[in-house]
């Protein structure tokens, strides 16, 4: 984590901006949780040993956090930003269920050199993607 940390504070010092422990213990949550999480949903994790933390601290800094591209900004179609650390050089794709929003990652070498014959045939360099499926999860299916 040294330096994600390294590089928010240099984003930080960048734009006149103090680092403060405050920002430095949502960061470290955020890195700790799982993936795909709101501004909302850190806040309600962090709350309960940091109340002096509050929503729009939060909010903004998981902001900066996109900003300065530790985290990813993520729309899965339930009107919310969630985020995901895009520290990872590795490709995934999401599936999500429309009914209870659970998002599972998956990787597979297949999609990647399919993505990349297609752009190869149009001639296209691709610089980054995204694949979302959306549908019903096993347990959704049997509602």
């Amino acid at each position: 984590m040294g330096a994600v940390k390294k590089q928010f504070c240099e984003y930080l010092a960048k734009h006149n901006l103090k680092v403060t422990r405050q920002r430095e213990i949502i960061l470290e949550a955020f890195l700790q949780s799982p993936s795909h999480l709101s501004a909302e949903e850190l806040y309600l994790r962090l709350r309960k040993e940091h109340p002096n933390i509050g929503y729009a601290t939060v909010y903004r800094t998981m902001k900066l956090l996109a900003e300065c591209g530790i985290a990813a900004q993520r729309h899965f179609g339930d009107r919310q930003t969630r985020y995901e650390p895009s520290t990872s050089e590795d490709h995934h794709y999401h599936l999500i269920c429309e009914s209870c929003g659970q998002i599972v990652e998956f990787e597979d070498e297949r999609i990647e050199q399919l993505l990349q014959q297609v752009a190869s045939a149009h001639q296209f360099h691709l610089n980054h993607q995204r694949l979302e499926l959306y549908g019903l999860c096993p347990k959704c299916q049997t509602r």
